[in-house]
């Protein structure tokens, strides 16, 4: 049907043909509502395209698909090695359509061309391709307990996965999670961030091409409070994984609690990046401005709690502040030289802008930036790089998280504040430590309440290393080994070898 296509042609010229249904089945339908969102350049503030929206009814349909479809031999007894061979396919569809995908990302979100091309295409195809190599070498155990019997474990596919996806990083979070999850032998209903609906939709066709079979991938846009809630809600989903804001990740927790389901939550942060004495200061200062400002700020990870030893506190400030205006360089996202782009919507453009006012009124030091940039035609949601100094533990800026080029930074005197300093706040995702004792840095690791910790650099994170945080950052891992994890059950298989009653 014509109406749920549209031709495109972005900003730096490319052409493609933009899905605007709804992806259930292999196939593409319109909502049952007729609801639509739209999606709006952040960069220029147009409209770039409406996609249908979907609501209870058509999460019904969704996950009756997926279930006909776990339920299907065509996959659920599929060769181990043939999922893998489906994913490999996938991967290399994905690697051929990079440019188009990244184009889509950028124009959608709001990142960096060459960031959405290089790293997170980039990382979109790995992830997928290292999950296709896990496919054949899931496996359970023999559990020795006597002669008189055969005890063993089998790995099995939890079922239908609910899957809700941010708008920070689209594809890769879709990736994440698509790549475990189909690895197990799983079917999934996936809601795409309402703010960048396009390219999980461009995404959709490639899956189809690469041959899984109808019903195993179902991709939804819509609202969360809508779609959202009806996926959470579902008496027929198994399992369900979120990426994205604490709150959100409560609510939907709560939902879940409908039928227990199986949950996986990818949460908020409001990481510390510590910085000794004894650090290289010059490699500090990189990697906490990439902690902190890659991708806009917006990255659930961001070391943007920025802790400084005294005796180098005056001069990390003065480097950090120079290599920020050097290298942040503010601009259409589509440019190569651009660094930052814009913020994804006008309300994260108001929140940061919020955050900036109260760092402001509650008496921290405004070092740098702090307003909104306007050179890019007078138009978009960008603001400038902002670095607050003397910042007191108990202000808004220092314990809430702000998801934009937002960075504040304090002071410490010894190693007990800076861990007693960085373990207080409800989260635990991320945290960084930058010194050149080897012993101190892996001490105040095992310290760090945190997920993940980061000895001399800063987000340095990988596909092949579990991810995930602890407190209110969220529930279970994703990524490596421990991504598959969250996607299967171990049964105990018990066999009786000759025990008489």
């Amino acid at each position: 049907m014509s109406d749920l296509f549209i031709e495109l042609t972005a900003p730096n010229g490319c052409k493609y043909t933009q899905p605007t249904g709804l992806f259930i089945n292999n196939e593409w339908v319109k909502s049952k509502s007729g609801e639509k969102i739209t999606s709006i350049n952040p960069t220029d503030e147009e409209e770039i395209a409406s996609v249908y929206a979907a609501g209870p009814e058509d999460v019904d349909i969704a996950v009756a698909a997926a279930r006909k479809a776990f339920k299907d031999p065509t996959w659920r007894d599929m060769s181990t090695t043939a999922r893998g061979d489906l994913l490999y396919k996938l991967s290399q569809l994905i690697d051929e359509h990079k440019e188009t995908l990244a184009t889509i990302e950028t124009w959608d979100n709001g990142k960096p061309y060459s960031v959405a091309l290089n790293e997170d295409l980039a990382e979109v195809v790995g992830t997928i391709k290292y999950y296709a190599g896990w496919a054949d070498k899931v496996h359970g155990q023999v559990i020795d307990t006597s002669p008189a019997k055969l005890a063993y474990t089998i790995r099995e596919p939890l079922g239908v996965c609910g899957q809700i996806i941010p708008w920070n990083y689209p594809l890769l979070m879709a990736a994440w999670k698509l790549g475990p999850a189909l690895c197990c032998g799983n079917t999934i209903v996936m809601k795409a961030a309402e703010q960048t609906p396009l390219s999980i939709l461009y995404l959709a066709n490639l899956i189809k091409e690469a041959g899984f079979p109808p019903g195993v991938v179902n991709i939804l846009n819509g609202e969360g409070r809508k779609a959202g809630a009806a996926i959470a809600q579902h008496l027929d989903i198994d399992k369900i994984a979120f990426t994205g804001s604490t709150a959100t990740g409560r609510e939907i927790m709560k939902m879940a609690a409908v039928n227990l389901k199986n949950i996986t939550l990818e949460t908020g942060g409001k990481s510390p990046l510590l910085v000794f004495d004894d650090a290289d200061l010059d490699q500090a200062v990189k990697w906490a401005h990439t902690g902190i400002m890659y991708n806009q700020g917006q990255v659930c990870t961001a070391t943007s709690r920025i802790l400084v030893q005294e005796g180098v506190y005056d001069k990390f400030i003065s480097e950090f502040k120079e290599y920020v205006k050097k290298t942040s360089k503010v601009g259409d996202p589509f440019e190569d030289a651009t660094f930052q782009g814009p913020q994804v919507t006008k309300a994260q453009y108001e929140r940061v802008l919020s955050y900036i006012e109260s760092g402001k009124s509650e008496g921290a030091t405004l070092a740098s930036g702090g307003v909104a940039y306007k050179d890019v035609g007078g138009r978009g949601f960008f603001i400038e790089p902002t670095i607050f100094t003397d910042v007191k533990d108990n202000m808004k800026i220092f314990r809430e998280e702000v998801f934009g080029p937002f960075v504040v930074i304090s002071s410490f005197k010894t190693e007990e504040e800076a861990i007693s300093r960085a373990n207080d706040t409800t989260y635990g995702l991320g945290s960084a430590v930058f010194t050149e004792n080897i012993t101190k840095a892996h001490r105040v690791a095992r310290l760090l309440e945190a997920g993940m910790v980061w000895i001399n650099s800063s987000n340095d994170s990988d596909l092949r290393i579990p991810f995930g945080g602890v407190k209110m950052s969220g529930i279970g891992r994703e990524l490596g080994e421990a991504g598959l994890d969250s996607y299967t059950n171990k049964k105990a298989v018990h066999v009786n070898l000759g025990t008489k009653l």
